[in-house]
């Protein structure tokens, strides 16, 4: 081996793990007239190491960079602080390779930093990515099949997109861009065009459209393709037909799917709900996410373009869609049925889930662009000229004390801003929903929720139940009879005695205990008056001997 002093020109001496000096080879790289730093390409000819490319102990292909990954907890602090100028060995910071699905919770935004942007507090020459040079990450089957069935489904969207979708956990879209490029050199997509925020554009190209199209399942609506066009001398024609909507659309679901709301596979695009005189409301998107407490939602997404009566007329259509009948269902016991029942009888339970509350399928407006002044008019806006959709109606009994509401037949509609959403550390999973007919700022599940609904309903008619039950043992109490004799009341019992008889006596207006006293005399009286008659009829019945006369006819003197 080469000593460290006779070392040829290129070659640069680094002491290995055994106190010898291994030979580490340096490419002089040069691009027009100017020459870049060397690179060391190290060489090892031991055992598992973490900084030789390929598995290694407990290690797949699918974690696993083409290039020496460094650990950050094991670097020389020494070398923090460096510019990239000073040390041409200084390790690079390392990138998570993340879980292979999307977490259930979000990264701070704060936390996460855009390929080959440097953070706003960080300085100058510090940058969260590695650069291509010093280290090129090995694209995985798993995140290929992810990409394309992401793109599959959106259509258009950008590295970043897909990396807050796919992955969030990852603290910068690195993996992601070296993915969407192993996908372009096999010829599954393409790029359409590079936005005015310097983000490439990928689509599907043929090829990759028909692989998409097997991965995704059966009940996923794929996207239409985007063929490339060319111009007269066979060039691509870059087509800027990738409008700020369909960003806004693609970044609702990359943020919603980060905060753990279903998986790319949860979200469908331009879903028809047609309506039987001739319109078709198409939905920007319709998410399901069960496992977040969602079963099913339709979101509209707005950059403060529209009219607000646009936004009316299309939560008016989705009201209608929701109200018709499902093919061969009875309409007159669909007029009859009430509560939680009338959705047997409807279309929409047998395309979507059954949502787990009150009400139709929910539906959320997101707001983004222009001012915060101008999305919070346009929510109020909203709010007054669409209540009879979402409000619902009281239920029966409403003046008996129950104050519930009945959203048995209303949509629930919730809000929020595209830009409160990624200013929130929690991101879609914060406090950044509100539903309209409520002040306060909530959490998706909490917004969608009816407090006021159901639980409350049965806990005000059982004490409307409670108080009528006492209002009639008053009404009762006060017509109880009363004693003529002793002047208490009557008893349950006596009072159900006098009240079987159509010819009631005297005896019916006293208690059970003068009526059996005025009974008791009763009966001795008569007992009386029989003995007194049955000794007058004896002393009548004894018959009268007569005496005999001593001047008899027959008497001889």
């Amino acid at each position: 081996m080469t000593s460290a002093t006779d070392k040829p020109v290129g070659q640069g001496a680094q002491p290995s793990e055994s106190g010898r000096r291994s030979v580490v080879a340096v490419r002089l790289r040069t691009r027009g007239g100017f020459t870049r730093w060397p690179r060391p390409v190290r060489r090892s000819a031991r055992g598992p190491d973490d900084r030789r490319p390929g598995p290694q102990a407990g290690e797949t292909e699918d974690t696993v960079p083409t290039e020496p990954t460094p650990e950050p907890a094991h670097e020389d602090r020494a070398t923090c602080g460096r510019r990239p100028s000073e040390d041409v060995d200084q390790a690079s910071q390392a990138p998570s390779t993340g879980p292979s699905i999307a977490p259930s919770t979000a990264t701070s935004p704060a936390r996460r930093v855009s390929a080959g942007r440097p953070g706003k507090s960080r300085s100058r020459d510090a940058f969260d990515n590695p650069p291509r040079s010093t280290q090129v990450w090995k694209p995985t089957g798993v995140r290929r099949k992810e990409v394309l069935r992401a793109l599959g489904i959106f259509q258009r969207a950008t590295a970043d997109q897909l990396w807050r979708m796919l992955r969030p956990t990852d603290r910068h879209d690195r993996i992601t861009r070296d993915t969407v490029n192993a996908l372009k050199e096999t010829g599954l997509v393409r790029v359409e065009t590079r936005l005015e925020s310097g983000h490439q554009l990928w689509v599907l190209t043929e090829k990759g459209h028909k692989e998409a199209k097997l991965l995704l399942p059966k009940s996923v609506r794929i996207s239409a393709l985007r063929k490339l066009r060319l111009d007269a001398k066979g060039r691509p024609v870059t087509d800027d037909g990738y409008d700020e909507h369909a960003a806004a659309v693609t970044s609702t679901a990359a943020v919603l799917t980060g905060a753990g709301y279903g998986t790319p596979l949860s979200w469908q695009t331009e879903i028809a709900h047609r309506l039987p005189y001739g319109y078709a409301q198409y939905a920007d998107l319709t998410m399901r996410a069960p496992d977040a407490g969602v079963p099913a939602m339709i979101l509209e997404v707005d950059r403060v373009n529209e009219p607000v009566d646009d936004l009316g007329d299309k939560l008016r259509r989705y009201h209608d869609w929701f109200e018709l009948l499902a093919p061969k269902a009875d309409a007159i016991k669909a007029k009859a049925a009430r509560d939680a029942a009338v959705h047997d009888f409807r279309l929409w339970s047998r395309i979507y889930p059954a949502t787990g509350r009150e009400g139709y399928v929910p539906v959320a407006f997101v707001f983004t662009g222009k001012t915060a002044a101008q999305r919070e008019s346009r929510m109020r806006r909203l709010e007054q000229a669409t209540r009879r959709y979402f409000a619902g109606e009281p239920y029966p009994g409403r003046g008996a004390g129950i104050t519930a509401v009945d959203y048995h037949q209303a949509v629930p509609v919730v809000v929020t801003e595209l830009e409160r959403i990624t200013a929130d550390p929690a991101g879609a999973a914060g406090k950044v929903w509100r539903r309209l007919g409520r002040d306060e700022w909530q959490t998706l599940t909490e917004a969608l929720d009816n407090p006021d609904g159901d639980r409350l309903y049965a806990v005000q008619w059982k004490e409307a139940k409670r108080r009528q039950a006492e209002r009639e043992a008053a009404e009762r109490e006060a017509q109880r009879p009363v004693c003529t004799r002793c002047g208490s009341k009557f008893t349950d019992d006596r009072w159900q005695e006098t009240t079987r008889s159509s010819w009631p006596g005297e005896c019916y207006r006293l208690c059970g205990s003068c009526a059996k006293q005025a009974a008791d005399r009763a009966e001795a009286e008569r007992v009386a008056r029989r003995q007194a008659e049955e000794a007058v009829r004896a002393a009548a019945e004894v018959p009268v001997v007569k005496p005999r006369s001593r001047f008899g006819i027959g008497r001889r003197r």
